[in-house]
């Protein structure tokens, strides 16, 4: 294992590109180390490439969140490489296709469900407790798991996607469960929401630029020991279950 850098270390997934890599950017910004979680060896490279261009410290973590193995693997090499880890951005998501009535409730093809719920929930849940042990050792850990507002039961917002909605849904839900569970600990969860962002996610065809989006989720990465815990957030505050 490598020597304990004095410099706290983030972990963001799918942090190749959109708003993950603005997260990447604006916590390197701040002085940390960012681990860019991402799964093509190449898109991988290259965000790195451009976050030092930008004069961050970072360094590249193979991780494929679907996979238990690359979870177990991925820990190991933030532990190996920076010594600690003490963010954890949960960004890496998908929305499932959408054409042909893949996601319309009446025609929902399960297998897309299965896909959707496999990186937007099980991936969290996979890569969050990988990384655990290493978060405990930090004096204030935190953990950001990247939702929309689509998830939100109150506001309905977005178009009707069952497989992309519900799975951001129960990613708010298991945030409250890691909430509950930390009560007592200096572990610090919370759910946010970047907006309707201008990504490939997206076609592109949004108000909001990656910056503005990941602002939250730092915002979050960084909150005092005293900070919310298991709550859903945006820009303007807290968004409704």
């Amino acid at each position: 294992m490598g020597s304990v850098k004095d410099t706290k270390t983030a972990l963001v997934t799918g942090a190749n590109k959109g708003i993950g890599h603005a997260i990447a950017q604006g916590l390197g910004a701040l002085g940390f180390t960012v681990a860019v979680g991402a799964r093509d060896d190449i898109r991988r490279k290259e965000a790195v490439e451009r976050l030092h261009a930008a004069g961050v410290d970072a360094f590249g973590v193979a991780l494929d969140v679907t996979s238990d193995e690359s979870a177990a693997a991925a820990a190991a090499t933030v532990e190996q490489t920076a010594g600690r880890l003490d963010v954890l951005v949960n960004n890496a998501g998908i929305s499932g296709p959408v054409g042909d009535g893949a996601q319309d409730p009446t025609t929902l093809d399960l297998d897309v469900v299965r896909t959707v719920l496999d990186t937007n929930v099980n991936g969290v849940v996979r890569v969050t407790n990988a990384v655990l042990p290493l978060l405990r050792r930090a004096a204030s850990p935190r953990i950001v798991n990247v939702s929309s507002t689509m998830g939100s039961l109150t506001l309905r917002t977005g178009p009707i996607m069952a497989a992309y909605a519900p799975s951001k849904s129960m990613l708010n839900s298991i945030t409250v469960q890691y909430a509950r569970a930390f009560a007592d600990t200096n572990v610090i969860v919370n759910a946010c929401c970047p907006g309707y962002v201008a990504t490939d996610f997206t076609g592109f065809a949004a108000p909001r630029t990656p910056e503005q989006g990941a602002a939250i989720a730092i915002r979050l990465a960084t909150l005092p020991d005293d900070g919310p815990r298991g709550g859903f957030f945006d820009d303007e505050g807290v968004v409704p279950w």
